[in-house]
């Protein structure tokens, strides 16, 4: 596996990111092993995941997902191997400042993620989303003490648009803090206008290593779903707001028939669509199965043509 580089930074990252948000939700911590696993094992060793995963499901109290990658960190004994990133800003008690990205919040989220974590250093510290109700500077000023006291090595931003990741690049070279050296936005070929229209210009002009979640528009990209034909999964009605349109299924068959063409899947195609962009440094992947991680995983190796990353950018274009 060809490693590359977060951004402007030294750190070396696999290429893809395993994305975490499905453990303790829909999938248990014996498969979710299993995946990490299979994983590592591949070459991975970038592991994505955040603080408030799963407190939506009824009777997760946040902080699951945390539990289950420690444990198998403790476990197997390579914390040492895997650069891990974790998120802070949701909602984690009911408190007025159970939330956000102030002083008092971050101090405290960052202890109770590393105590879940079963370690004393996060390698990317993430903000999940701007909060406009804290300055800029109080969150990169608490970030850059996270950084000198070894307890974060480098700090990210998701969810940020174009204007609140330049307020922060700003905000960072003013004042000599730490700056965000990576971005998470949600960005797929169902799903490009959101990214592509400003803050992917932010990032090239600004070597920001660019994460993105959602690369298979949640598993419709995979292939799974059919036109007129219903589904029971968990996630399908929020696939069905976005990607089950004209424009969708028409993207879809030409992700599908790039796959047969190339002897590969759905899945890769996608994923290879997006790594030929010079400022993706790692899709975020989600797997409910070794199967599935596999099938995304042979992205790696896969080089699409011109060609075909011309229809790609045709069949999916906002403009």
């Amino acid at each position: 596996m060809n490693y590359k580089r977060l951004g402007r930074t030294g750190l070396k990252v696999s290429p893809l990111c395993l994305g975490t948000m499905q453990w303790g939700w829909t999938t248990d911590e014996a498969t979710a092993n299993k995946v990490m696993d299979a994983f590592v094992e591949s070459g991975g060793n970038f592991i994505d995941t955040a603080d408030v995963y799963s407190r939506w499901v009824e009777g997760n109290p946040g902080g699951v997902s945390e539990e289950v990658i420690g444990r198998w960190m403790k476990a197997r004994g390579n914390r040492s191997q895997i650069i891990l990133a974790t998120k802070v800003r949701g909602q984690m008690g009911t408190g007025p400042n159970d939330v956000g990205l102030s002083r008092k919040h971050i101090v405290e989220a960052v202890e109770a993620s590393l105590r879940r974590l079963q370690t004393d250093y996060i390698d990317l510290y993430q903000t999940h989303s701007a909060d406009p109700e804290t300055p800029i500077d109080e969150t990169l000023r608490v970030l850059d003490d996270l950084q000198r006291e070894g307890k974060v090595r480098y700090v990210g931003a998701s969810n940020y648009t174009a204007w609140q990741l330049m307020e922060a690049l700003w905000s960072a070279d003013k004042n000599g803090t730490a700056r965000y050296d990576s971005l998470q936005p949600n960005y797929s070929l169902i799903k490009r206008a959101e990214y592509e229209r400003e803050l992917k210009k932010v990032c090239e002009k600004y070597n920001i290593g660019v994460i993105p979640y959602s690369p298979l528009a949640a598993g419709f990209l995979t292939g799974k779903y059919e036109k007129d034909k219903e589904t029971d999964s968990k996630r399908a009605a929020g696939v069905k707001n976005v990607a089950f349109t004209e424009q969708g299924w028409a993207t879809l068959d030409t992700v599908k028939a790039i796959a047969s063409e190339t002897n590969s899947t759905p899945a890769a195609v996608a994923l290879a669509w997006q790594l030929a962009q010079s400022e993706i440094a790692a899709p975020i992947i989600g797997a409910n199965s070794v199967e599935q991680l596999q099938a995304s995983l042979s992205a790696v190796e896969l080089k699409l043509s011109e060609e075909q990353i011309k229809r790609l950018d045709e069949v999916s274009s906002w403009k």
